[in-house]
């Protein structure tokens, strides 16, 4: 599917769907439980689709009940191997996540995925499955992805030491295998990343009777099994990885919308990009007391004009660290377009590891739309303009334009080309190929997105 988009003005109130990374971890530990688990508001994307199918190879058993609950009979006493291949489809958190919890088996598991996930590195799961005592191998000789075959049971006797720079996803994995395994499990990572998500996961371990300790500086994880996990009821906050494109969308374009429901727990890292677009002149207010996004670009921001600039920051470059929140890359880089001065995203060689090699993507399709992108083995330059001079006349140096894209059926890509699209000048058209992707993440994006008047129409 191609989906077009062109300048308009969103207005009114969006609620974005739960959080991916949320209901994935609440799906995998209500499997682990004795008895009968309900989760609220779970995110009905193709990832979250793909462990509700996964689960029942283990024991155990998934319902939707509609109204927006599922329910996980989790096998409890009775979990066992897989009793098939899992089939992780584009899900790389389902990877990580169930590979370690597949190996506290005696025997062997086979481990795969579509064509995105057969080119995601496994060979880091491998190794440290392998200090643990377990046997695991990458199947195709000469490869370092899936398909990969696992036997178990592992062991806490060793300590295992990992870099952690590749994903955070492999040490949650790691940290919730641990609940079935006997003894204290001690993780040593030398170069942490994404680490946001090693506290949700350490948080939702202890919402479940889960003993964690994690030193401030991630290096140092322990977690003491085994531990009974019952049943619970949670309810999924929203996905601040979706939130953050309506967020841009109306940053670039003339509108004032209300992000309902958003997250202010501060368990996503990725709330972050709030201050950095607020450090680079965004009118947004968070009210944290009613969990509402308000965002006001362009005409209708505070100033009448909305411009997004680099001014005031030391040297006028705005430098991102992305390592704890690599997944805004794609949403960073769009606002990034549309800011006058130079942005530095740093430290996201992890990007280069995702669904697609994102940092090759961005470069090449941003280009295509008359951006100014440079990039390195763990960083991009993106030298911005915003459409608008400080006194709101045109500014001549703004050139993005119209073009024909890539999403690589990458979903984060897709919905920030789109997005993208919105904020160019009249006569000017985005068309996004694959489009049907953002379906992984965010169901029924463009449609959600046109309540709030975005336009988007198939191409």
């Amino acid at each position: 599917m191609k989906i077009k988009a062109k300048k308009t003005s969103l207005s009114g109130h969006i609620q974005v769907p739960g959080s991916k990374s949320h209901t994935i971890r609440a799906l995998l530990l209500a499997s682990l439980a004795e008895g009968t688990s309900r989760i609220h508001n779970p995110l009905p994307s193709a990832d979250c689709i793909s462990t509700s199918k996964a689960i029942p190879l283990v024991g155990a058993f998934f319902k939707d009940e509609g109204n927006g609950t599922w329910t996980v009979t989790g096998a409890g006493k009775n979990i066992h191997l897989p009793e098939n291949v899992v089939d992780v489809g584009n899900s790389g958190s389902l990877l990580y996540f169930m590979s370690p919890i597949a190996a506290t088996f005696e025997g062997w598991s086979i481990f795969t995925g579509d064509e995105s996930i057969r080119t995601r590195p496994v060979a880091h799961m491998v190794d440290v499955l392998n200090q643990m005592g377990g046997e695991a191998h990458i199947a195709i000789p000469g490869k370092t992805t899936c398909p990969m075959v696992i036997k178990g049971p592992v062991s806490t006797r060793n300590r295992i030491v990992t870099e952690g720079s590749v994903s955070s996803q492999y040490i949650s994995g790691l940290m919730m295998a641990a609940t079935r395994m006997k003894g204290t499990l001690k993780i040593e990572l030398t170069n942490p990343k994404e680490t946001p998500y090693l506290t949700m996961t350490k948080i939702w371990l202890e919402s479940v009777g889960v003993t964690v300790r994690m030193s401030d500086d991630f290096k140092h994880i322990e977690i003491d099994g085994p531990v009974d996990i019952k049943a619970f009821e949670k309810t999924i906050p929203s996905d601040w990885e979706a939130v953050a494109f309506p967020l841009i969308a109306a940053l670039i374009t003339d509108s004032e919308i209300t992000i309902d429901d958003v997250d202010s727990s501060g368990t996503q890292g990725d709330d972050a990009i709030v201050d950095v677009l607020k450090s680079i002149g965004a009118d947004i207010q968070w009210d944290k007391t009613k969990n509402t996004l308000t965002v006001r670009g362009g005409k209708k921001s505070a100033d009448k004009i909305g411009r997004l600039s680099t001014d005031n920051l030391p040297g006028k470059e705005l430098h991102v660290n992305l390592s704890g929140y690599p997944d805004a890359i794609c949403a960073v880089s769009v606002a990034a377009c549309f800011t006058e001065g130079t942005t530095y995203i740093e430290d996201i060689s992890v990007c280069r590891k995702k669904e697609t090699d994102r940092i090759e993507v961005l470069k090449k399709e941003l280009t295509k739309l008359g951006a100014d992108v440079e990039d390195g083995p763990d960083f991009m330059i993106i030298h911005g303009h915003s459409p608008l001079n400080s006194d709101g006349t045109k500014n001549p140096d703004f050139r993005l334009h119209g073009a024909e894209v890539e999403s690589c059926l990458d979903h984060r890509v897709a919905m920030s080309l789109a997005c993208l699209g919105l904020g160019l000048d009249d006569g000017n058209e985005v068309i996004v190929k694959d489009a049907e992707c953002c379906s992984v993440s965010f169901p029924g994006f463009f449609d959600v997105m046109n309540n709030i008047n975005a336009g988007f129409e198939q191409a």
